[in-house]
């Protein structure tokens, strides 16, 4: 059943111990949209630049992802540029341009409100409501987060949260937004604040999902080499959501499957 997902679509510089590369398509919307299009039909809303290469939109419409809800405008696409250390679980960050994405004011083409699933990628909370306001009625909604909206967005996450059946992110923001050192009183304390599953990322040590009534871990899929992570828990969030729309599921059901 049909997914729609927002975000960010951009370029990214990023460098890492294996080497670099400048201007590679980037952005959580991006990467939600390209893993999800594996399980279900995908439709994105974003917005690019006029310099945002034919190409790039090329590869999401080979995905049969929708892309009605792109925006194409005058100015140059969010960019963003960082390097990673040696064992790259830290980053840092070099570069950030929003350029057109600052102005983003995200406007649902007619056909999405009906959508049955929407994911909200990591961007400002008052957008993210915005765009759950202009649905219709879904059956699942879920979204992300970062410690950047913890931190200076709280009143305005926490209101949107109330409006999410689920929440992914990771364990340094779950214990930021939660203020509980201890990972399953984090996830109690979230619950409470509206999403009724959360799954709490833990890098190379694999997930766990909560619920009022339980808590199932997943190990981590161990590579013998990691050439760059950037995108990991997008694509990770595309692939869970796309999943649940492929089965149909409603909220009360997702945390079984």
């Amino acid at each position: 059943m049909s997914l729609v997902v927002i975000g960010s679509v951009a370029y990214d510089g990023v460098q890492t111990p294996y080497g670099s590369v400048d201007r590679m398509l980037g952005g959580s919307c991006t990467y939600i949209a390209l893993s999800a299009s594996y399980f279900t039909p995908v439709n994105i809303v974003g917005v690019v630049g006029d310099d945002f290469a034919q190409a790039d939109v090329d590869l999401l419409t080979s995905r049969h992802i929708g892309v009605e809800g792109l925006e194409r405008v005058p100015g140059k696409t969010f960019f963003w540029k960082g390097v990673y250390s040696d064992d790259m679980n830290d980053r840092t960050t070099l570069v950030t341009d929003l350029n057109v994405f600052a102005d983003f004011d995200p406007k649902l083409p007619p056909s999405y409100k009906d959508a049955p699933y929407l994911f909200l990628g990591n961007i400002q909370p008052t957008l993210q409501k915005g765009v759950r306001d202009q649905m219709k009625q879904t059956r699942l909604t879920g979204g992300d987060t970062m410690n950047l909206w913890i931190d200076i967005a709280r009143p305005a996450l926490l209101e949107t949260l109330k409006g999410w059946d689920f929440l992914l992110i990771n364990d340094g923001e779950a214990r930021m937004l939660s203020g509980e050192t201890n990972l399953k009183k984090a996830a109690a304390v979230i619950m409470d604040m509206g999403p009724q599953i959360l799954v709490i990322k833990r890098g190379e040590y694999g997930a766990v999902l909560f619920t009022p009534d339980y808590h199932f871990i997943a190990p981590g899929y161990l590579l013998q080499q990691v050439f760059d992570p950037t995108g990991a828990g997008d694509c990770f969030a595309g692939g869970f959501m796309g999943y649940l729309a492929s089965q149909g599921v409603s909220a009360a059901d997702a945390g079984k499957h």
